[in-house]
């Protein structure tokens, strides 16, 4: 009889049965908190724009982290939207910054100067 992945080890075995999750590199949500979100999206978008792109009340009237949070844990389908405008949002910062890192001269070559026509 062989042991499953998740059986419980005996007192004379070693202890590393329980399994914890593997690593996730590639998922950019890994290890972030729910609050570092809410508080990421509401300090790039403001708490006005939040509201449009997401209607629920806790965006909209007298919003605040703390009750951002408490309505979040509860629902699930607002937690996704959440999930996925900070997923948008790293990826146009991404773009933005890769834009302007494409337009910054070399700082060492002076302009070239328009040519005539």
């Amino acid at each position: 009889m062989s042991a499953s992945p998740l059986s419980i080890a005996s007192p004379g075995e070693a202890s590393n049965a329980v399994q914890t999750p593997a690593a996730q590199p590639r998922n950019p949500l890994h290890g972030l908190t729910l609050e570092h979100i809410v508080t990421a999206l509401a300090a790039h978008f403001g708490w006005a724009a939040l509201g449009e792109r997401i209607p629920v009340r806790c965006f909209v009237l007298d919003p605040s982290v703390k009750s951002s949070l408490k309505f979040l844990r509860k629902t699930p389908w607002a937690r996704e939207k959440v999930e996925g405008l900070y997923l948008f949002m790293l990826r146009e910062q991404q773009r933005e910054a890769r834009r302007e890192a494409g337009k910054a001269p070399p700082s060492d070559t002076p302009p070239s100067p328009p040519n005539p026509p």
